[in-house]
């Protein structure tokens, strides 16, 4: 199910965006700490690179709750070092992770030092990556969503595999990736998809009439995901 919030100021989205995300992580916490023997447990937010999210990201370092009890991590990386500019780790320390949010604890996606395809083994492997409780997207052209391209080889592995994350080597676009899988995507308590420009309306609402091969297709006919879309004319 889509739900659709509509702005014609890119402040007035990155703001709403913001309090809406901030709410979310709040009632996750909120209820992950009261649940019995769950002890001092921890939320975790995933957010997206590119140039859209920064004024969002931006705003939401500056909003007061609990980042000591929040833990950070991207919905995909660009097999890249951090220094890289097309690292979305680069971007997230340059954007999120200082004011109030500098308390977070970050989880990268990317480590160069190692082979692409047993570290992602290794995240797999790994008990400290949880499911994101509450995650923000962003949305090619194509329709891709995260790093899940339709013309990479490993497209059908991106969409079936019930493993959280993927090793993915777009045709069109540079840079092998990690990606969440869609599995692991269908399974986030509240997703949000941050997107702007009348094109990009098209292309989802394209993707959500009929099905088609693009990720965001595959998540917005789900009856089981609900996609909080906030768009900016």
């Amino acid at each position: 199910m889509i739900e659709l919030h509509v702005f014609d100021d890119p402040r007035v989205q990155s703001d709403a965006l913001a309090r809406a995300v901030g709410d979310a992580l709040h009632a996750s916490l909120t209820a992950l700490q009261a649940a019995p023997g769950t002890g001092a447990r921890r939320a975790t937010l995933a957010v997206s690179g590119g140039t859209s999210p920064r004024p969002f990201l931006e705003t939401l370092s500056t909003h007061r709750f609990d980042w000591s009890h929040i833990d950070v991590t991207l919905v995909d990386d660009r097999w890249v070092p951090e220094s890289d500019s097309a690292s979305n780790a680069r971007l997230a320390h340059e954007t999120l992770l200082k004011n109030e949010a500098a308390s977070a604890r970050f989880l990268p996606l990317v480590d160069v030092a190692q082979d692409l395809d047993a570290h992602v083994a290794a995240l797999n492997a790994d008990p400290q990556r949880l499911l994101p409780n509450v995650a923000v997207l962003g949305m090619g052209e194509d329709g891709h969503t995260a790093s899940i391209f339709a013309d990479a080889p490993e497209w059908h592995e991106a969409i079936t595999t019930p493993r959280p994350f993927v090793a993915v080597h777009p045709q069109a676009a540079p840079h092998a990736r990690v990606s969440w899988s869609m599995q692991a995507l269908r399974q986030v308590d509240r997703l949000f998809l941050l997107i702007a420009g009348q094109r990009k309306l098209d292309v989802l609402q394209q993707a959500a009439a009929t099905e088609q091969k693009n990720a965001i297709s595959k998540l917005a006919n789900d009856k089981g995901v609900r996609l909080d879309v906030y768009w900016c004319a």
